[in-house]
């Protein structure tokens, strides 16, 4: 039985929680963390965590029979956190962003490689049935070579969003949309497409006056094949849709799945290829279902990577490329030039202090409150909704 602890009993933690549940013969949650004691106390009553203890403090757990942790604390905290826990020889499993900077990333790979621990960060949309499936026929190259991509990462936020007490500061959130939300799309893009090699971005806060940080963003990306791509991160969007669109010479798919194919007249002109829209198709169709989604799937390979040494579908590593291209956009938007990645160690964006004073301050943050009443959030339209 592996012995769980849950760091942070906020809103996202629910997710953690519901997640471990779905597999009691596995696993166990034996420990709530929170510096409001009385949170952590309501979510061991709310799940009926019978075999948990609420606690305040993460460090005196460091030393407890607990082999797994979840890090759900606002992302300033998930490096000092998740590389305490992984010298001390627990497994972690962080939620997004893994940190707030590329040092500290990579501090936690280094305590991961040291200890010899799992260190798998929170991305729940590439355990769903449209990823998995959209993934899989990417890599067949039915397409031929993927010639666009583009990310529409757009969601709603209203004003009082950021008054909590953490969000909304380049310090404490580490970011806004780009970081805290779009984070989700452009981690299952970089796993179908890999690491772009140049980044051209703009960003604005247009809606949020309570916020240091940005609530739009754009980014033109090219990769070293040829390919160019387009990111666009909100939370000012009514109706929230997002989507990926992958573009190929012969083909374009996308999730949400539509697929389109052509080929050329005489004139240049397109006219529709059925044949290959029916392999696409067929395809996909034939692609299983996964068992478990989102969070519960995550936590599914997480426990089989414990037990069996299966691969993590999302490393540490996974988590730092994903940090990187984000980062990458907030140099390119806050410096007004491109940006070439791989970012290097000397430069003013890769640690914390420094980007910090270099990134945009578009406002100063006007309010704050310690809790909101209202716990429940939502976690972005499902990509198979139509």
């Amino acid at each position: 039985m592996i012995n769980v602890a849950i760091i942070g009993a906020g809103a996202i933690s629910s997710a953690h929680i519901a997640a471990y549940m779905q597999f009691p013969e596995r696993c166990r949650i034996v420990a709530v963390v929170d510096m409001y004691v009385e949170k952590a106390q309501n979510r061991i009553i709310e799940y009926r965590l019978l075999s948990a203890v609420a606690a305040t403090d993460y460090h005196d757990l460091l030393q407890a029979d607990i082999d797994l942790v979840s890090v759900c604390t606002p992302p300033y905290t998930h490096a000092s956190i998740a590389s305490d826990f992984l010298r001390a020889g627990k497994h972690v499993l962080v939620e997004k962003p893994m940190a707030s900077s590329l040092e500290e990333a990579d501090q936690m790979l280094n305590a991961a490689q040291k200890s010899g621990k799992l260190l798998s960060v929170v991305a729940q949309n590439r355990f769903t049935t449209p990823m998995m499936k959209l993934k899989n026929v990417l890599d067949s190259k039915l397409m031929g070579p993927i010639l666009h991509v583009q990310v529409d990462s757009y969601w709603w936020r209203g004003h009082n969003y950021y008054d909590l007490w953490w969000r909304g500061t380049w310090e404490k959130e580490g970011g806004g949309c780009t970081l805290n939300h779009a984070v989700h799309h452009i981690d299952a893009m970089l796993w179908m497409m890999g690491s772009p090699i140049e980044v051209q971005a703009m960003m604005a806060n247009t809606a949020h006056n309570n916020a240091e940080v940005e609530d739009i963003s754009m980014a033109m990306l090219r990769f070293g094949h040829g390919t160019v791509g387009m990111i666009t991160s909100s939370v000012i969007h009514h109706g929230e849709e997002q989507q990926l669109i992958f573009q190929g010479k012969e083909a374009r798919v996308s999730a949400p799945w539509k697929v389109a194919a052509s080929t050329s007249r005489s004139n240049g002109f397109p006219e529709p290829n059925p044949k290959l829209e029916q392999q696409l198709q067929q395809q996909f169709d034939e692609l299983p279902e996964v068992t478990h989604a989102g969070h519960a799937g995550q936590v599914e390979n997480v426990l089989d990577a414990i037990e069996r040494g299966a691969p993590l579908i999302v490393d540490g590593e996974s988590g730092r490329n994903t940090l990187e291209l984000i980062i990458a956009i907030y140099k390119s938007a806050s410096m007004g030039e491109k940006v070439v990645l791989p970012i290097p160690s000397d430069d003013v964006f890769y640690a914390r202090e420094s980007m910090l004073q270099h990134a945009v301050h578009f406002y100063e943050k006007k309010s704050s409150v310690e809790n909101f009443e209202d716990l429940s959030i939502t976690l972005g339209r499902r990509l198979d909704d139509v």
